[in-house]
């Protein structure tokens, strides 16, 4: 087949809705398929489109559903359309009913979904390919955040987090991902200046990413929404542990029972639990066997067989 995925994220970027459109186009052109990846359906001619994002999205859903009507459109959601957009948004929703598959990438995804709509729905985790775990610094503890700064990130909140520490901890934050605004980086720099177990780097490679969270004792995601994300199946297949916010979209690649989560933008929460990962090496290894046992989850050829089910209309 030759097949189109959309994507509004630009090529270059490390936005994950890119990352998942260049790796399912690797999947897919290993099965045999040519693939095209661009930000906006440029009216070729093609036998499936897979669209990333309802609302952003929507006009190239619009306009393939009208010349090619017959031919498979599939969707998938993200945090903010699962989260938010399709709550409110008119385009986003009418994006819900002019695809024919949707595609959510982790399970409780499909809870946003009324029962119509979940029909047509699938879960499709995203596999890694894990990054090496290094031995993790002795003179400090490393947290790791990794995401970009934006508020649905909830960006700051390790950083908060630190206030609520003692003086004698040997916690620090290094907080990789570009601002994405003036103000997100002036408060990046701000934070810096006035607590320097914080450090912001920006944005890094994946490849340096990945040796961060590599070394890391824990990674922290402190996100408000999520569809899915992919550095917590980083974080899983590196056998990192976790401390998450507890969001549907963590839940549903963490499970229910994980024992690291805290309430959503709680800095002091948040703190009590770095601390008792920083001083309690049992929980801190049970943070770790909950991690690993979570790796069913990134399988690559998972992956890759869960695409060729969606362009065959399985389940």
């Amino acid at each position: 087949m030759n097949i189109v995925i959309v994507t509004p994220a630009a090529p270059g970027t490390q936005h994950g809705n890119r990352n998942t459109a260049l790796r399912w186009a690797r999947h897919l052109r290993s099965l045999g398929h040519r693939v095209a990846v661009m930000v906006e359906w440029d009216g070729g001619d093609y036998d499936a489109m897979i669209a990333l994002h309802a609302r952003r999205s929507h006009s190239s859903l619009r306009r393939w559903k009208e010349a090619h009507g017959e031919r498979p459109l599939a969707l998938v959601l993200t945090g903010t359309d699962l989260y938010r957009d399709i709550r409110d948004d008119a385009e986003a929703r009418q994006s819900l009913l002019l695809a024919d598959r949707l595609v959510v990438l982790q399970a409780q995804g499909l809870e946003e979904l009324d029962a119509g709509l979940r029909a047509k729905a699938r879960v499709i985790f995203q596999s890694v390919r894990p990054c090496k775990r290094m031995p993790s610094p002795r003179r400090y503890f490393l947290v790791t955040v990794i995401g970009h700064l934006r508020e649905e990130k909830d960006p700051f909140r390790a950083a908060y987090a630190l206030r609520h520490l003692p003086p004698d901890s040997r916690i620090r934050v290094v907080h990789l991902g570009r601002a994405m605004s003036p103000e997100a980086e002036n408060e990046a720099r701000v934070l810096m200046r006035a607590e320097p177990r914080y450090r912001w780097l920006g944005e890094l490679s994946h490849a340096a990413a990945m040796r961060w969270l590599g070394r890391s004792h824990v990674m922290v995601i402190s996100s408000r929404m999520e569809g899915g994300a992919h550095v917590v199946s980083e974080a899983i297949g590196a056998g990192v542990p976790v401390i998450a916010s507890h969001i549907p979209g963590n839940v549903g690649l963490l499970g229910e029972a994980y024992p690291g989560y805290y309430p959503v933008a709680d800095a002091k929460a948040l703190a009590q639990r770095l601390a008792r990962a920083e001083n309690d090496p049992a929980w801190l290894i049970s943070l770790e066997a909950a991690v690993k046992a979570r790796r069913f989850l990134i399988d690559p050829e998972a992956e890759r067989s869960a695409l060729e089910e969606l362009l065959r209309g399985g389940s």
